[in-house]
């Protein structure tokens, strides 16, 4: 266990310190320090936050797994609010609290694996039936994810949707509950973006980059120059041209073409290379776990945090259409950093509070007093 958490958190210090170090060369010609600083002082939040959680016995958020999704509910049926929500680039996202904006929706993520997580431990017996399995899931998991349609956020629909998807298989539901439904749902989810006039036009410029370079594929095209022109070392850091204006977003979700372009394919194999190893590690713990809380608490935000770093490197390299979704530990984002430390932090908690379950301490007791006898 001991290999599992120093390499879960040697990942994470890597890409946290490789993010503020990239933040600032691709922001620093536009906006001096004034990302850097910011980021520093959500990382420094985030930190605190991840060690308070790791300190705590994750067993106890069983009780407020509850509150703390009707929170999340709340906070993103008041993001819908003109009179509340901060309208930026046609998606109605952000609240607004003065020094800065917030976004429920990362809350949210995690406020729905704690609940998930917590449903499938106190229906463990229960969970290949059609009714707990799939029905009152498919309500917590779709009231969530509604909201989050509605703003509109479809990356972070489809990532929560592949996360719950994993989790209730892990969780025990019955594997013909689960297809027809989410078969549905994709149906729906491309319906709904094939009638969405932006989403469409991302599409076809996906399929053909070349004719939409210069129109809505530009952002994707930028990408790949920049990518493509930083070899095997890249041009150095600070040496970036296509952060120049060039690719929109570049210090938030496009920031590892940044990273390709300045440290090039070798310093970009290595993010691949700590997201995987976070994964592993995570994937272990939730193995490792002392309950099956535990275990789909960690398989969901391991699930979480490695789907989304996919996503948002499929975008950059153009192997997926613009999601809009920030890579984990390393974009500009106060609300996703400080989320993403405080997931970092309930797998520390998971990993520390290791022991075996009460009912198989029991049991193996019993056996080696039999065999005594």
């Amino acid at each position: 266990m001991k290999v599992a958490i120093t390499a879960l958190v040697g990942s994470v210090a890597a890409l946290l310190s490789l993010g503020l170090v990239v933040l600032y060369s691709a922001s620093v010609a536009q906006a001096g320090a004034h990302f850097l600083a910011l980021q520093m002082v959500w990382a420094v939040i985030g930190i605190a936050g991840c060690l308070v959680l790791a300190s705590i016995d994750y067993r106890r958020f069983r009780k407020w797994a509850l509150p703390i999704w009707i929170l999340a509910l709340v906070l993103l049926a008041m993001v819908l609010l003109p009179e509340i929500g901060t309208k930026i680039n046609g998606a109605r996202r952000w609240i607004n609290i003065g020094v800065a904006n917030i976004q429920p929706s990362e809350f949210a993520k995690l406020a729905l694996i704690l609940m998930i997580a917590m449903y499938g431990e106190r229906h463990k017996e229960k969970m290949a039936t059609f009714k707990y399995g799939l029905l009152f899931t498919g309500l917590i998991t779709g009231l969530t994810l509604g909201l989050i349609f509605a703003e509109p956020d479809f990356g972070t629909t489809g990532l929560l949707f592949g996360v719950v998807t994993v989790l209730l298989f892990v969780g025990g539901a019955n594997w013909k509950h689960i297809i027809p439904p989410a078969l549905a749902t994709l149906l729906a989810i491309g319906f709904a973006v094939w009638n969405d006039p932006v989403r469409m036009k991302r599409i076809v410029a996906f399929m053909n980059p070349e004719e939409h370079k210069s129109g809505v594929g530009f952002q994707a095209y930028q990408a790949m120059l920049a990518l493509g022109s930083g070899g095997w070392f890249g041009l150095g850091l600070g040496n970036g041209r296509q952060k120049l204006g060039f690719v929109p977003e570049h210090h938030t979700d496009f920031i590892f073409s940044v990273i390709g372009e300045e440290l090039g394919f070798i310093t970009s194999l290595f993010v691949v290379v700590a997201f995987a190893v976070f994964v592993v590690s995570a994937l272990y713990i939730a193995t490792r776990a002392a309950d099956r809380f535990g275990l789909l608490l960690a398989t969901g935000i391991a699930f979480l945090i490695g789907f989304q770093a996919l996503i948002n490197i499929g975008v950059v390299t153009s192997a997926l259409p613009n999601k809009g979704l920030p890579l984990p530990f390393i974009s500009y984002g106060g609300s996703s950093l400080v989320m993403m430390l405080a997931c970092v932090g309930m797998l520390l908690s998971i990993a520390t509070h290791i022991e075996v379950d009460p009912e198989t301490s029991g049991s193996t007791k019993n056996e080696g007093n039999s065999e005594s006898q």
